[in-house]
């Protein structure tokens, strides 16, 4: 497929800053294709592995101006945009945003659009579907008239290393020995392996002109969740799970049930388990007419989990659920005017000599999050996150994706990394439920002495009055929470540079050998990103 990289055809991929995207692009390349990212903010592609090797674009795919000029050129498109967790009018953005790269798929002269949806179960009315499922099979449909030969791909349950999916089995299965669940439990699904997925998706690219149509994919096995929960305890080795399900648990119900128990928030459980509701097995298999599995046939269940825990205790999770930012969630860059159009901004300003190396202190700023914490208070923490959830927010749950490492466009519990200069500053921006806009600065610094420096910002844009009563309410604690914050970093940075040689402060600690590391996982990520 394709030729050496470089002068292979160009594909243009969407959805790159998400799961599924963001572990094709490299498969792509390594097939010898050509490839550009649309993308609505590029810098989340920046510290990707294969970032220098892609074409940027940037713009949405509802805005048929930027779609036009990404266009250019273009042989294959990939459609990989969903509004998992939209609001209310998510079915009609999904439709238009469609039309429109159908529409210039077809004018930019595009040879194939291959498209990845999702399973609808056969002989159930679409009025009866989930919106979710209503809205894919929709887009399904709008690409396949679009007039450009299109290859609609339709999975179910996707496993793989910080797949949504994935993430729900294995923290339902690992913190609930005992479980009253709900009846879709008792449901069969037939499971699909992100390496199979992609697999599929690359080979789709050279699918002969004259065939366009839509293509039921799923893996060897055909089995109930309840059966995938005991799978992956068995894999986990953990003890057999018993489990109860009960009829009364409506996919609401459960979207709240998935939501206090695992890191995916009810807006994505919600879709999730409403996919479940009915049988989803393939009903034919003709993708394998013209992309064969390999001589060792499709992952089963087994193996899929089995790499995707391997992944996890690896810390080679390339691209997690939680990439994509969730629709509602805050994206507005940090302000730099001063007279920034909305009046207040309220700030909180920290800063501390450290005796340590700006290296040390750096790997502590950039270690930030998931189980290292945040350096103070772990109630208070904890209470913010449990009181997100409550109101449907992210929480903390949703940790890292490397235990060491962030880029630009990573989840890190209830923020997001917005901004990352390696060796001095890492901007967060807030993804919790708050009236009005919050961001988090760290930087490493040295004085005009030479000495060490931790300088820590948190800033609030109010929305209302509602914005101003929350700062207000809030100030008295951030003397312990904040405060306690860069005391912490401070003291961790100090003892961790004390444990280095050359770490006294002086910048002469040895950290060549953990970024040689850090850089020789990156290259292992780039070449393993279909686990």
């Amino acid at each position: 497929m394709g030729t050496e990289a470089g002068p292979g055809r160009l594909c243009l991929v969407t959805g790159a800053t998400g799961y599924v995207g963001g572990r094709l692009v490299p498969e792509l390349l390594a097939a010898g294709y050509r490839v550009r990212c649309l993308a609505r903010t590029p810098s989340k592609l920046r510290d990707h592995p294969w970032a220098d090797r892609v074409e940027v674009a940037t713009g949405d795919v509802t805005d048929e101006a930027s779609v036009r000029e990404a266009m250019q050129d273009v042989d294959v498109a990939y459609y990989l945009v969903h509004g998992l967790s939209g609001g209310r009018d998510f079915e009609e953005t999904d439709g238009r945003a469609a039309r429109v790269f159908g529409r210039r798929c077809k004018a930019a002269g595009v040879g194939r659009i291959v498209y990845l949806g999702g399973l609808t179960p056969a002989g159930v009315p679409e009025s009866e579907l989930s919106p979710h499922l209503r809205s894919r099979a929709e887009v399904g449909r709008i690409l396949l008239d679009s007039g450009v030969s299109t290859a609609a791909l339709r999975a179910a349950v996707i496993i793989g290393s910080g797949s949504a999916s994935f993430e729900m089995l294995r923290y339902l299965t690992e913190r609930l020995p005992v479980m009253v669940t709900p009846s879709w439990v008792g449901t069969r699904v037939q499971p699909i392996a992100i390496r199979d997925v992609l697999r599929l998706l690359v080979g789709c690219a050279e699918l002969p002109g004259d065939v366009s149509r839509s293509f039921d994919v799923g893996g060897p096995d055909v089995l109930t969740y309840r059966d995938m929960m005991q799978g992956y305890a068995r894999v986990a080795g953990l003890p057999r799970r018993l489990i109860v399900p009960v009829p009364v648990l409506t996919p609401r119900l459960s979207s709240h049930w998935i939501g206090l128990v695992t890191p995916v928030p009810r807006a994505i459980a919600r879709p999730l388990a409403e996919s479940l509701r009915h049988e989803v097995v393939c009903t034919e298999r003709d993708i394998e007419r013209y992309v064969p599995p390999p001589p060792e046939g499709s992952l089963n269940v087994r193996r899929a989990l089995e790499l995707a825990l391997q992944r996890i205790q690896d810390a080679e999770v390339v691209t997690r659920w939680s990439s994509a930012a969730l629709p509602g969630a805050p994206s507005d860059p940090l302000p730099t005017d001063p007279d920034w159009a909305g009046g207040s901004l309220y700030s909180d300003r920290r800063r501390r000599l450290v005796r340590a190396s700006p290296q040390a202190l750096w790997s502590v700023v950039e270690g930030i999050g998931g189980e290292n914490g945040w350096y103070s208070f772990p109630l208070a923490w904890a209470l913010r996150g449990w009181l997100d959830r409550a109101v449907g927010g992210v929480g903390l749950r949703r940790g890292r994706r490397d235990a060491s490492r962030l880029r630009v466009g990573d989840s890190l519990d209830f923020w997001r990394v917005e901004e990352i200069d390696r060796g001095s500053l890492l901007r967060l921006r807030a993804e919790m439920r708050l009236p009005g806009l919050a961001w988090l600065e760290l930087r490493v610094t040295r004085d005009e002495n030479g000495r060490t420096s931790y300088e820590q910002r948190a800033l609030f844009h109010p929305h209302g009055l509602a914005g101003h009563l929350y700062w207000w309410s809030v100030s008295p604690f951030h003397a312990v929470v904040f405060g306690g914050m860069a005391r912490n970093i401070a003291s961790a940075a100090e003892k961790q540079g004390a444990r280095r040689p050359g770490g006294d402060g002086t910048g002469a600690d040895q950290t060549g050998g953990d970024r040689a590391g850090a850089d020789s996982r990156r290259a292992r990520q780039a070449g393993r990103a279909a686990g």
